[in-house]
């Protein structure tokens, strides 16, 4: 396990509210031909997210583990993502996934419990640590959180772009490197919902998150220099927080993708998550996730 002491203070989330369109690489998400949907169901489905690192030696045999979760179809139990944090990027490999604003969400969560220290790799289910995340734990907390009825529902609708309706913000945020200047005239559409059940007096923000499968790197630094590392469900693209206003919040938004012919990503590769959490305290109440159409 490797450590870091919080030092920073809370992120303002809402700088990143408008990080698209963006690019995410060649024949990703665009290319998907069709529209489709998934909503969540009548009951609590768990977040689950890995803070990762390519430099972190402790950190492949987590991948793997995140990896094998069940997720990926509409009405899951589980939407798991991978984010990798840049604080191992001096160190000796610049992890190409990292973006600074994972370790600043990574940092709030551990505040939210009252932490000061954050590592990789670390697991939060729902906005909660789970330090062993081990099948017993780890599937104990699962089912508690299914056995809970939802306290809001999270619907996502994914369809294609006419050609020419949205544009390239070429160099976005955590877009992954070689990003051409061409643009793919396709774009896919992502809107989600989001609606609180109870309404009792609380803050709630709306988050989405496009995240990418199949990623494989040869590492040539740091502690993992010499071996290759793959990777599933990595966030690339973070949207939130989104205020829930009356109890409900939508988030719209054009996904372009830059023609890069290095790149042969399927739209089988791409995804994404969404979900509502208690501004107060970090809980995630609710999140559903949606595979790019097909």
């Amino acid at each position: 396990m490797h450590t870091r002491t919080r030092t920073t203070t809370i992120w303002r989330w809402a700088a990143w509210a408008i990080a698209l369109p963006l690019s995410l690489g060649a024949n990703g998400l665009a290319l998907a031909g069709v529209a489709c949907s998934a909503h969540s169901p009548a009951h609590r489905v768990a977040l689950v997210e890995l803070y990762s690192s390519e430099g972190c030696s402790s950190c492949p045999p987590a991948d793997r583990w995140l990896s094998q979760l069940h997720g990926g179809s509409p009405g899951a139990d589980i939407v798991p993502l991978e984010l990798h944090v840049d604080y191992w990027n001096r160190l000796g490999w610049t992890d190409r996934f990292s973006q600074h604003r994972f370790t600043e969400r990574q940092e709030n969560l551990a505040a939210f419990a009252g932490g000061h220290l954050i590592y990789t790799p670390e697991v939060f289910v729902a906005g909660r640590e789970l330090r062993d995340w081990g099948a017993s734990d780890f599937d104990g907390r699962l089912r508690e959180l299914a056995a809970q009825p939802a306290q809001a529902d999270v619907a996502i609708r994914l369809a294609p772009v006419t050609p020419g309706a949205a544009s390239q913000a070429g160099g976005a945020s955590g877009a992954g490197s070689g990003a051409a200047a061409a643009v793919n005239p396709q774009g896919l559409g992502v809107d989600a919902q989001f609606t609180a059940r109870s309404t009792a007096p609380r803050t709630l923000n709306a988050y989405v998150a496009v995240y990418e499968n199949q990623l494989s790197s040869q590492v040539d630094a740091g502690e993992n220099h010499g071996a290759t590392l793959h990777h599933d469900r990595v966030v690339r693209a973070w949207l939130g927080p989104v205020p829930l206003v009356g109890g409900v919040a939508r988030i719209r938004r054009n996904v372009v993708v830059a023609a890069d012919a290095s790149d042969t990503a399927s739209p089988g590769r791409f995804g994404v998550a969404a979900f509502i959490e208690d501004a107060a305290t970090g809980d995630v109440l609710q999140a559903a996730d949606l595979p790019a159409c097909r």
